[in-house]
């Protein structure tokens, strides 16, 4: 059994290293349908599961310190490809779609959760509330609210899975959707003649653009400014109010980090290469971190929560086809919004590419939409589970 804090984080995230060594090296169908970001929750969970990980106070200091220092500088970082001069390019149409996708799937938490409250485990709401940030954002609003809400970490786990397993299978309707959009378009009546001359538009500033190679300097810079402002953001949001269920001095950090970084996104800061991929180590580090304290030794009550996964997903579905037909949407302007909430920017450059590869950079758009609002949403969805 380890106690030792420093071994307990070496190997986090020697495990973490080795698992994105793998799916790089190897890929395949296996790592596109389980992602590296649930192998090492799942690793993570099943050392913790099997009694690796003691419970020394400097496990706990370890755990909390490293994750409440990278959590809001991993949103800083991520944040910084946001620049909100090219989402309002996108048009009314594509952003009330987004809004309505996203209002949908908070809906859909609640009448789920109202259905089901009686075969959920407690605390189940929270859990609900950080997957409702995935989905409409992405996992990096989920992990931010896991902390904002104190989600246990095994019904955390439940969550996770939902967000594989049911995630999956919405991408999977999505695209098979795809070649009946002309049959759509009939059926709702939608005008789409200005999708493709606002998506070139789009094109000409929001596409993969040459940037010079990530070097020392830069990821130096980068790191060491995102963790100050971090840690700046920390002190100030522990001298704030709460307010509410899900107001409390993370809410406050985590809202301080997104304003810089919006800010930040519009200036010549964004253009530092490599905040993604810093981005992207802290928040692997983070949920290998979350993973390590739970236990999944109840684990025959997931069946439950894949239902409830599924649930959702119908609410949100038929919510989104209503309004479709209510206001004559084009299937391109229906499906990339319900991925940019649910798939994020894994998800909505793919299926806008599908549709036509110049319809990819309003894909892109649509999911930074949802990196921002996903944290607010989720805590939205808070508020009103945790009055049930």
């Amino acid at each position: 059994m380890i106690e030792n804090g420093f071994l307990f984080l070496s190997i986090l995230i020697g495990m973490t290293a080795l698992i994105v060594w793998a799916e790089y090296k190897i890929g395949g169908k296996f790592f596109k349908y389980v992602p590296a970001i649930v192998l090492i929750y799942l690793g993570a969970a099943f050392m913790n599961t099997f009694g690796l990980f003691g419970d020394s106070e400097s496990l706990s200091n370890t755990s909390y310190g490293v994750r409440n220092a990278l959590l809001p500088a991993m949103i800083l970082l991520m944040l910084l490809q946001c620049d909100l001069r090219k989402i309002i390019k996108l048009g009314p149409k594509l952003l009330i779609t987004y809004f309505v996708a996203a209002f949908s799937i908070v809906l859909g938490f609640t009448l789920t959760y109202l259905v089901m409250q009686s075969f959920f485990l407690d605390d189940t709401w929270r859990a609900f509330s950080a997957l409702a940030g995935s989905w409409t954002g992405g996992s990096a609003n989920m992990v931010a609210l896991q902390d904002i809400l104190a989600v246990p970490e095994t019904i955390f786990g439940y969550a996770l899975i939902m967000d594989t397993i049911n995630y999956s299978f919405w991408v999977l309707v999505m695209f098979w959707l795809v070649p009946f959009e002309r049959m759509f378009n009939r059926w709702t009546k939608a005008d789409t003649s200005k999708l493709e001359s606002m998506s070139q538009e789009i094109a000409a500033t929001v596409t993969d653009e040459k940037r010079e190679p990530t070097t020392f300097v830069h990821m130096i810079g980068l790191l060491g400014f995102s963790l100050f402002i971090a840690a700046l953001a920390t002190v100030i949001g522990e001298n704030l109010p709460q307010i509410g269920t899900g107001i409390n001095a993370m809410t406050w950090t985590i809202l301080i980090v997104s304003i810089v970084g919006l800010l930040l996104a519009l200036t010549p800061f964004a253009s530092i290469p490599g905040s993604m991929d810093i981005g992207r180590v802290m928040l692997y580090t983070i949920v290998a971190i979350i993973a390590s304290g739970a236990d999944f030794s109840s684990i025959g009550e997931i069946p439950v929560y894949i239902i409830a996964g599924f649930m959702v997903l119908l609410f949100h579905g038929l919510i989104l086809f209503g309004f479709a037909k209510l206001f004559k949407l084009d299937l391109f302007t229906l499906g990339v919004a319900s991925l940019a909430n649910i798939g994020g920017m894994v998800s909505a450059p793919v299926l806008a590419g599908a549709f036509n590869r110049a319809l990819i950079p309003v894909g892109v758009i649509m999911a930074l939409i949802g990196g921002f609002m996903g944290t607010w949403f989720g805590v939205l969805t808070a508020e009103i589970l945790s009055r049930l």
